[in-house]
């Protein structure tokens, strides 16, 4: 994939556009959650990538089966039950407040019932969705322009998946953080950190080497790929990683490699993936994961 491939996605752009479609992005994950058996690490919460957007898979309301899609080409959220009938609510400049609305009346008009947590998380002053008039603005071509990133870095995440031999996670979307994501497994339990919330508790409880991408937020506002390995081993951030133009990042202990960095290098593929594997190798070797664990490259 040559550089023009991987368009610039600068946060500060379409910071506002960026803020809205996650909050109504939550909304469609958390019907996911209500109505999806628990799986370990939250693996029954995430979406996943569409050759068009996000998806939740299919779901069951009553002996319904169903699913809903994130349509961020044509802009809309569509619900379709397995005998064809559909519901679309737009995604458009508009307050979550009324997405909130309008997607609450389409699952009632198809006899869809869910009992959801009303009220975002992983954000700082969360707004209950029916009373959040404040995020409202959407720029499709930047929503877009999101989607073909995703969809580029879901592609070489899987690449990254696909040579880990142990349990690893599909790669999937986190509603809540705004993240993609695939996770390797050692098979060995973790004790989750201290005053560890319940999402906490419930994610950090395996030992576990995570490579995804973000598109940034407020206290980090750059896209990014990120490597975290938990729990966190001693002089992990002294380890050599590749490209040369990735970084320990002290305030968020993590690996980063910017986008912006990784899209100029001369095979934007080969840097993220050198990336991803590279400080997978790093993070496993220093808790003594089975080197066998992970195959050879294929040529």
């Amino acid at each position: 994939m040559p550089e023009h491939d991987w368009p610039e996605l600068p946060y500060e752009a379409w910071k506002d556009t960026l803020a809205t479609l996650h909050m109504k992005l939550q909304i469609v994950g958390k019907l996911r959650l209500a109505l999806s058996p628990f799986e370990p690490e939250w693996a029954h919460v995430a979406l996943y990538l569409t050759s068009r957007g996000l998806t939740t898979g299919p779901m069951s309301s009553g002996g319904l089966i169903f699913g809903v899609d994130a349509d961020l080409i044509a802009h809309q959220v569509v619900i379709t039950t397995a005998a064809g009938v559909t519901r679309q609510v737009a995604l458009v400049a508009s307050p979550v407040a009324a997405f909130y609305k309008d997607f609450t009346a389409a699952l009632d008009g198809l006899g869809i019932h869910a009992k959801i947590r009303p009220v975002p998380d992983e954000v700082s002053d969360p707004i209950p969705f029916a009373e959040d008039t404040v995020h409202s603005a959407y720029d499709p071509e930047w929503a877009n322009r999101f989607f073909h990133v995703l969809a580029r870095a879901d592609l070489v995440l899987k690449e990254h998946r696909s040579r880990f031999r142990g349990r690893t996670s599909p790669v999937h979307f986190f509603w809540g953080s705004f993240d993609l994501a695939n996770t390797r497994y050692s098979g060995r339990t973790a004790e989750p950190p201290p005053g560890a919330d319940l999402i906490a508790r419930k994610s950090e409880d395996a030992e576990q080497v995570c490579a995804g991408f973000w598109p940034g937020n407020a206290a980090f506002p750059e896209p990014a790929f990120y490597s975290y390995t938990y729990p966190k081993p001693g002089g992990i951030e002294a380890q050599r990683i590749k490209p040369a133009t990735a970084s320990w990042d002290p305030k968020l202990g993590e690996f980063v490699l910017l986008y912006h960095d990784a899209r100029k290098a001369a095979s934007p593929q080969d840097a993220m993936l050198d990336f991803c594997e590279s400080t997978f190798a790093a993070g496993a070797r220093l808790r003594g994961w089975d080197p066998g664990l992970v195959a050879e490259r294929s040529a």
